[in-house]
């Protein structure tokens, strides 16, 4: 048990790391709403949000804006406390947390709609498979989508109904206000022994198993599909029996992403993964959960500005690439134009205004 001077020593150091986290959360928020909103504001202003390739990076981009604004309000309500601060605070918390668990499962949809379009190229260049086909594929997505959304709320139903009526927000934000900085659900602590105690304890460890399971599945699922598309990418491009320097450098990109998109996915939630982890079976007293704390503040923020900078930046090489193989069409020889030719079929097909030059979003 600490002693009086060592535990209000340690308060203090408590709350000038939730004032550190407060800035730090503040910026990297912003810093990801302005991200997602410029890859939605480009998608509608484009007119591109029904194209297939644009779809599934608009609603990640949605599901990190929503993210990005519970952030932003948590840091707000941290310096400006209000009459029901708990009742907020908790319910806040658990908004976050769905967004959270859409974001995973944005990114898996994002990467499963990479892979259904390079594999629907794949076949009907070598199979010929009809429309109907397509279609039916491009109806499995729009199911996906919309799992993605749905499968978050229905998780969190629990904790808003179970937690709100066991009144599970008490001192809720006693110790680090309202930021988002946290996994667990607060737990009443002065009716530990209730069937209150009890359900807001369920509360805590559904919560955080929530959180936990959801990236798991999330980034197992990321590698596989990515992993997948790396292999058809090359078998496509073999199909065509002519491999240029263009398509090289393709498959060298596909190659980079497979190792790049998981990386990126993996280090923004690692920190968050690790402190929930800690909540389950160590103290959270320490200084590895303090500098965890602020990991925390630095990537899970910035979720919304690392899609936009991964998946943004990514799409605008291809689009170079894709200029670049404009540019060279008229310098080919008619042997060479015929290669080309072939070598066209093997990417998505683009818009009309493209003039027959293609290129893919692996």
């Amino acid at each position: 048990m600490a002693l009086p001077a060592e535990a209000a020593r340690l308060d203090g150091d408590w709350q000038e790391v939730f004032s550190a986290l407060q800035w730090i959360q503040f910026t990297m928020a912003m810093l990801s709403v302005i991200g997602s909103s410029s890859i939605i504001a480009y998608a509608v202003f484009q007119n591109a949000v029904r194209s297939p390739e644009i779809r599934p990076l608009f609603y990640l981009s949605l599901s990190d804006l929503f993210l990005g604004m519970c952030w932003l309000a948590g840091a707000l309500l941290y310096s400006t406390p209000t009459s029901k601060q708990d009742l907020v605070c908790y319910n806040l918390q658990a908004t976050g947390q769905i967004f959270y668990v859409a974001s995973f499962l944005y990114t898996v949809n994002y990467t499963w709609h990479l892979y259904m379009d390079l594999k629907m190229k794949y076949n009907q260049h070598l199979f010929r498979i009809p429309p109907q086909v397509v279609d039916y594929a491009s109806c499995i997505g729009r199911v996906a989508t919309i799992s993605s959304s749905l499968i978050p709320f229905l998780l969190m139903v629990p904790v808003f109904c179970l937690g709100n009526s066991s009144n599970c927000y008490q001192n809720f934000s006693q110790k680090h206000g309202c930021l988002l900085m946290h996994t667990e659900i607060a737990m009443p602590t002065n009716e530990p022994q209730t069937l209150s105690g009890s359900v807001c304890r369920a509360m805590h460890f559904y919560g955080i198993g929530v959180f936990l399971i959801s990236f798991l599945i999330s980034f197992i699922a990321i590698l596989v599909i990515l992993s997948q598309a790396r292999g058809l990418y090359k078998r496509f491009v073999n199909s065509t029996g002519f491999l240029g320097d263009q398509q090289w450098a393709m498959i060298k990109m596909v190659e980079q992403r497979v190792v790049f998109y998981p990386v990126a996915f993996f280090c923004c939630w690692t920190p968050a993964v690790l402190l929930g982890i800690m909540k389950l079976t160590v103290s959270t007293n320490s200084k590895i959960y303090m500098a965890l704390l602020i990991l925390q503040a630095l990537t899970a923020a910035s979720q919304g500005l690392l899609n936009c900078v991964v998946y943004g930046w990514t799409q605008h090489i291809f689009l170079s690439l894709k200029r670049n193989a404009c540019r060279d069409v008229d310098t080919q020889t008619p042997l060479l134009r015929s290669q080309k030719k072939s070598y066209s079929s093997t990417l998505p097909v683009s818009p009309p205004d493209t003039e027959g030059c293609t290129s893919t979003l692996l």
